[in-house]
């Protein structure tokens, strides 16, 4: 951090239009997908917790899904409008080196959920019979945990390799949010161990995880096919295809964005990319995994009907009360 300190104290984001017009427009189309995509997910975490029936494995793994998807989001819209919506696109050292490694922990651990998930599903149609006891309580949290503290350790290390860089030439960041490719993009320093850690830790995590869930659902597909029962076969295939699009939509835009060559300058396809995966799967993921679900629309109709019924019950006591007063 000292070679940092000492020759650049604050980074220039990427802007997306030098008209004001345009800036207000992106601000609020920015604020109105944050909403969106944070509303979807808390509700998804508030169902899920409030309704005794789903507290099982797999709504367990989608709780948690929403709940990073929930913080994935929040890393980088809110800044991002805010920052348009005001004109301001500095960011200092330190919330650029927070927003990197919150950016890298969270993406971490919403792909390894994801990776989770797809044993899950495996598990409970390719071995329904031991479903119970191989996904019981304890291994679930095991897992998320796992998650969780391999995330931090994925961070810290990427983070801290970023930040030992030097940035003498430019502080303007082509991104409209800090992220590491943006970072070697402008480094005065010798950046090849910090691709090659990139580039390792891509074949290790990335590809590790891409051939366990295209492993997974190979066998899922050659079970689901042998059902008798055409029904049962489309309620598996539309469980499972959705998954699968948005673990490629999520893994092509974050590879092509962490893996280009540095030397490459910034462009407005960078962030569009960029958007895809640090927007869009967070927004999407509470349609595809929980609100096309049938046991979900049933427990947030339930979940309402319980609060109406409430709010009557304590009008006719305050009705009641004050009859009585």
């Amino acid at each position: 951090m000292s070679n940092l300190t000492n020759s650049v104290t604050e980074f220039v984001l990427m802007a997306f239009s030098d008209t004001r017009e345009l800036q207000i427009l992106y601000s609020l189309i920015f604020f109105l997908t944050y909403s969106a995509g944070l509303m979807g997910n808390l509700l998804i975490v508030i169902i899920t917790t409030m309704d005794r029936r789903l507290h099982t494995p797999m709504y367990f793994f989608i709780r948690n899904l929403s709940i990073v998807d929930a913080c994935f989001i929040s890393v980088t819209v809110p800044s991002a409008s805010i920052n348009s919506l005001m004109n301001n696109r500095v960011i200092s050292v330190t919330g650029c080196a927070t927003q990197i490694f919150l950016v890298i922990f969270t993406a971490y651990v919403e792909f390894t959920l994801l990776t989770v998930m797809a044993r899950d599903r495996y598990v409970a149609i390719c071995q329904p019979l031991l479903y119970p006891v191989i996904m019981n309580p304890r291994a679930c949290m095991q897992m998320t945990l796992t998650c969780l503290f391999t995330g931090l350790l994925y961070a810290g290390l990427h983070t801290g390799l970023t930040f030992q860089l030097s940035f003498c030439n430019s502080n303007v960041i082509h991104q409209f949010f800090c992220d590491i490719p943006s970072l070697l993009k402008i480094s005065c320093s010798e950046t090849f161990y910090n691709i090659g850690s990139l580039l390792a830790s891509a074949l290790v995590v990335g590809v590790g995880c891409f051939v366990f869930i295209t492993a997974s659902y190979i066998r899922i597909f050659s079970t689901v096919l042998r059902f008798p029962v055409k029904e049962d076969q489309r309620k598996a295939f539309s469980t499972c295809v959705p998954h699968i699009i948005v673990v490629c939509l999520f893994l092509v835009s974050m590879s092509y964005v962490y893996l280009q060559p540095p030397s490459d300058s910034g462009s407005i396809k960078d962030i569009i990319l960029s958007i895809f995966y640090s927007i869009i799967p967070p927004l999407l993921n509470p349609i595809v995994y929980s609100l096309r679900n049938k046991q979900i629309k049933e427990a947030i109709i339930t979940v309402m009907k319980r609060k109406l019924g409430q709010r009557k019950e304590k009008r006719k006591y305050k009705k009641n009360l004050f009859k009585k007063l």
